[in-house]
């Protein structure tokens, strides 16, 4: 029997968008076919069951965004005014009341956490690999010497990445905050560079 082809990276795309609007268990087999094209032996045949699927709308996940981190942090820039870029675009997603633009990850280990073993291991897996990367920022921060040279990179990224928890939490439940939002984060990028002023533009 002749299988169906598709694009594995633009069907996982779609079930992953589907995912972070529903959540996983509102997210029904019928809402999978609709939105990767695919019929439920097809998704079934590549992936095994919902769950597989899920997985690997994950792992697509965290490459795009991996690829989006790399390539945002590659260019001459310093590693401060590359560290407000990112931070601006977190922001900007934040801001956009798309479900779509939310952290599959955090997510994920939001809701399946306690439900499933396979699904939180590989989560805060990724999350961790997100940890280190945004260390390595601040230890490139610390060879332009940008921060000071005795700042604990590795406590740095972990305070950032509590911060946007936190940006993306308010976001989501006071979604008009526009100001306020931009006030936490350039409070943060003080705190991170201990700067008199600094600005981080968020608005185009």
């Amino acid at each position: 029997m002749r299988h169906a082809e598709f694009d594995r990276e633009t069907v996982l795309r779609a079930a992953m968008s589907t995912f972070l609007v529903n959540g996983y268990a509102k997210t029904s087999m019928q809402d999978l076919t609709k939105a990767t094209g695919l019929h439920p032996g097809s998704i079934y045949c590549a992936f095994d069951n919902k769950k597989g699927l899920f997985i690997a709308a994950i792992e697509q996940y965290q490459q795009d965004r991996n690829e989006q981190f790399q390539q945002l942090f590659a260019n001459d820039r310093s590693a401060v005014d590359n560290l407000g870029a990112y931070l601006a675009l977190i922001v900007q997603e934040c801001l956009s009341c798309d479900a779509t633009q939310a952290c599959l990850l955090t997510k994920s280990l939001s809701e399946m956490g306690e439900q499933d073993e396979q699904i939180k291991q590989m989560t805060c897996q990724f999350l961790q690999l997100w940890h280190q990367s945004l260390a390595m920022v601040f230890d490139t921060a610390k060879a332009q010497k940008l921060i000071a040279q005795d700042s604990d990179s590795q406590f740095l990224a972990q305070y950032l990445v509590m911060g946007i928890y936190g940006l993306r939490t308010v976001a989501h439940t006071q979604p008009n905050e526009q100001v306020q939002l931009t006030r936490v984060i350039n409070a943060h990028m003080l705190k991170i560079t201990k700067k008199k002023t600094l600005h981080v533009s968020f608005f185009t």
